[in-house]
């Protein structure tokens, strides 16, 4: 197991001292998951925050009508979680699962409150985090009601580069709130402009 990429994540937005660091990875738990295991389910309580050391995972809800709808992706280095359930610990509005076989670092709920008071400063690194989460979001939803769906399979592609070829075309079109056929018909239109 080899939790480096977290601690590298961490030190670009606070620095830890070397106890701080051991302090840290004695709360983390290590955990595999096989490609189409969920991390969390829907009516479940999230009882981690998560952080993708490997593999690839969708955050998504299912309407009445049991229709599918991606709100996020996680790939290596991103957070994933349903983090209104983690915070308030009731049960998760969304499905997060993994789309390949996935690694990922977790923080307990209550280990992670013990680690804001060990150590503060973690606290003000998932107050950034979560600050620039929700900005995302924010823009995600400006883009949504303000662009068309041509411009924003664009900007997706060019804000998540790695992500476009790692899943499949419908989730990615679930994500932009249109149908499949019409991301290939957009998509085969890119591809004449060329």
């Amino acid at each position: 197991m080899n939790l480096q990429p977290l601690l590298a994540y961490i030190n670009q937005y606070i620095t830890l001292t070397p106890e701080e660091e051991a302090t840290l990875l004695a709360k983390v738990r290590y955990r595999k998951y096989l490609k189409g295991q969920f991390v969390v389910q829907s009516g479940d309580v999230c009882k981690y925050e998560n952080f993708v050391l490997s593999g690839c995972l969708k955050t998504f809800y299912i309407d009445p009508e049991g229709q599918e709808h991606i709100v996020m992706f996680a790939v290596e280095n991103w957070w994933t979680a349903d983090l209104g359930s983690f915070i308030t610990q009731n049960p998760a509005d969304f499905n997060v699962q993994c789309l390949e076989n996935t690694e990922l670092a977790q923080f307990a709920h209550e280990d992670l409150e013990q680690l804001y008071q060990e150590i503060p400063k973690l606290e003000r690194f998932f107050r950034i985090i979560i600050q620039k989460a929700f900005v995302a979001s924010q823009k995600r939803v400006v883009n949504s009601f303000s662009l068309p769906a041509k411009e924003r399979y664009l900007a997706f592609k060019k804000q998540y580069p790695q992500i476009d070829q790692r899943v499949p075309q419908y989730m990615i079109a679930s994500y932009l709130g249109i149908t499949k056929e019409f991301l290939s018909k957009i998509r085969n239109q890119l591809i004449l402009e060329q």
